[in-house]
């Protein structure tokens, strides 16, 4: 049985803040990722002005990811769009660019570090891994992102009756994508779920979909469902017909959108989308990631594992109003009416939600 006094699950955005507030502050603490090499994850993209100023707080130069600026949104739905500024200048980052960037700080301020541990369950705060090896640390960080861990997975009501699946498929740099989304995103509203569309660092644009089981299985596959999507939606097709044949599309199922950790447990910090997760139209998940990891740094430097009941239940208060303004956006944009609703959306109103959508300051 190995001992640390602070383990950390998870080298993503949560865990890496977490390792990084850690690591400035002296305390001993040890970080484990499954992955061997850092890849780049489904979800996320969008780095909001509030996350730019976490990222900043992290010693992280929002130039260093992605030099260009998003000032502007489009939304979509049916023959019908909007389009307003962004309350400030965003960013957009492939996940492995940022990813790695946020974990090399973390090590470059003395974070150890051990890949390739799958973390198999939790009991208590002792961890056990697919290796036969077990943790006993003092303080558990929990930040395995979506992935559920046996001992600590989320409760299978938040999914709901007809769960929610992510996809993702890249679309490749060309010119006719710079000219159409430099500087600007996408959202495409459609029946029982959403597609966001975003130019990153790297030239590719990331198309992600969260959409209804109901709706993919009507449709076959996810294949035949985006095929469906830009018949149905002629702004979004002209994006699907640019789509590789033979590219992959990735998929993480069941996204418990809206479930929050309201109840908290001393010396466990659930963090990221182990602590709430937010609907992806909101783009706000990545803040949410960083914001909780720092935001538990913070009360473990001042009062250690016993902080971390009272931590748990004082962030799920952070998140009420952005998950739950962001679940109200989400239950009109999925819904069949948000084609006659789209024309009402003015501007300022956009430029509401996009603030209201934010996570606070502590």
């Amino acid at each position: 049985m190995r001992r640390t006094p602070a383990l950390i699950v998870g080298g993503g955005l949560a865990g890496a803040a977490t390792a990084i507030r850690l690591a400035r502050a002296g305390l001993p603490h040890l970080l484990v990722e499954r992955s061997r090499e850092t890849g780049d994850a489904i979800c996320g993209g969008f780095l909001s002005w509030r996350t730019l100023e976490t990222l900043a707080g992290l010693g992280i130069d929002p130039d260093a990811l992605n030099p260009a600026r998003v000032t502007r949104a489009r939304i979509y739905a049916g023959a019908r769009r909007a389009e307003a500024a962004l309350p400030h200048p965003a960013v957009s980052v492939t996940r492995r660019r940022l990813d790695t960037v946020l974990l090399a700080e973390a090590v470059r301020l003395g974070t150890p570090v051990e890949r390739g541990v799958t973390v198999r369950e939790i009991d208590g705060t002792t961890v056990r891994t697919a290796d036969g090896a077990t943790f006993a640390p003092d303080a558990l960080f929990l930040a395995s992102g979506k992935h559920d861990v046996r001992g600590m997975a989320r409760p299978e009501e938040a999914r709901g009756e007809d769960p929610t699946l992510g996809l993702r498929v890249r679309i490749a740099p060309s010119p006719a994508l710079r000219r159409s989304l430099d500087g600007g995103i996408e959202l495409h509203l459609f029946d029982r779920g959403y597609a966001g569309l975003a130019m990153q660092e790297d030239g590719t644009a990331n198309l992600c979909l969260a959409v209804h089981r109901s709706r993919l299985q009507a449709a076959g596959s996810p294949a035949q469902l985006l095929d469906a999507l830009g018949r149905e939606m002629p702004a979004l097709g002209e994006w699907v017909a640019l789509v590789d044949g033979t590219a992959t599309i990735d998929a993480i199922a069941n996204v418990p959108y809206g479930w929050r950790q309201r109840q908290g447990v001393d010396a466990i910090f659930r963090l990221g989308d182990q602590a709430g997760v937010i609907p992806s139209l909101a783009g706000e998940g990545m803040g949410i990631a960083l914001a909780s990891g720092v935001a538990a740094a913070i009360a473990y430097v001042r009062g250690g594992p016993d902080t971390a009941a009272h931590w748990q239940e004082d962030f799920a208060r952070r998140l009420a109003r952005p998950i739950g303004i962001a679940g109200i956006v989400r239950q009109v944009a999925e819904s069949t009416r948000s084609a006659w609703l789209l024309p009402l959306l003015r501007p300022a109103l956009i430029q509401v939600i996009a603030n209201a959508t934010r996570i606070g300051h502590t």
